[in-house]
């Protein structure tokens, strides 16, 4: 029997982000699935889906993080309202290789008023803001909830897992940009070399030769 998906209740909710996230990283240890924002006052969500649902998370709990991303209302709303004034659902939990198609399903179903960009650029395209838009970004920064950062290293599943074939392992990784005041965090090494278009032995030798100076004077790692 199909679900009622109209007036589907998720199985997990909790009614303020901000106060909840120590249990909502509790929960989601180690699960993927499909998640939801919602403005309590306006009733507006977004909806979206991961494999690593605790690493998106704190993704969404980094300030740097949301400042990158701000060509998404989402990650606008969560500036300018802070974590309080939102609830976070989990509206399934389901295996990795269905987040994709589970997570379109609800975006037909649900309609989520935020799902939309202002810009279609992603994250490491080299957009540059605006002096007037940085210091928006800026000062709505100091005004939003700031959360106690959370390490994934516990929480990780496939933390210390080996790359196939390498013997080596692979782990997640925290990038700062030194030159952008940004910090991302990435589900690997691998994923990371990818994002910033270089080769992930370059990262592997950062680490090895306990490299200190940013990689070509922007980018510095740091094990999770």
């Amino acid at each position: 029997m199909k679900k009622n998906y109209k007036n589907l209740l998720p199985v997990a909710e909790y009614l303020n982000a901000y106060v909840n996230k120590k249990q909502i990283f509790r929960d989601i240890k180690g699960k993927s699935g499909v998640y939801r924002w919602t403005h309590k006052k306006s009733g507006r969500s977004y909806v979206g889906s991961s494999k690593y649902l605790h690493i998106r998370l704190l993704q969404y709990f980094n300030v740097n993080h949301l400042k990158r991303t701000s060509y998404m209302y989402i990650c606008r709303a969560l500036f300018k309202y802070g974590y309080s004034n939102f609830s976070f659902d989990i509206l399934e939990y389901c295996s990795p290789e269905k987040c994709l198609e589970k997570e379109a399903f609800y975006l037909k179903k649900l309609k989520p008023k935020y799902n939309i960009s202002l810009n279609p650029i992603a994250p490491f395209s080299g957009r540059k803001h605006s002096n007037k838009t940085k210091k928006i970004m800026s000062d709505t920064a100091k005004k939003i909830d700031h959360p106690n950062r959370f390490k994934p290293r516990e929480n990780n599943p496939n933390y210390g897992k080996k790359v196939e074939g390498s013997g080596r392992v692979d782990q997640p990784i925290e990038v700062s940009d030194i030159k952008n005041n940004t910090i991302i965090f990435y589900d690997s090494m691998s994923a990371a070399a990818k994002a910033l278009n270089i080769n992930k032995s370059v990262i592997s030798k950062y680490f090895s030769n306990n490299q200190k100076k940013p990689y070509k004077g922007q980018y510095t790692f740091k094990k999770l």
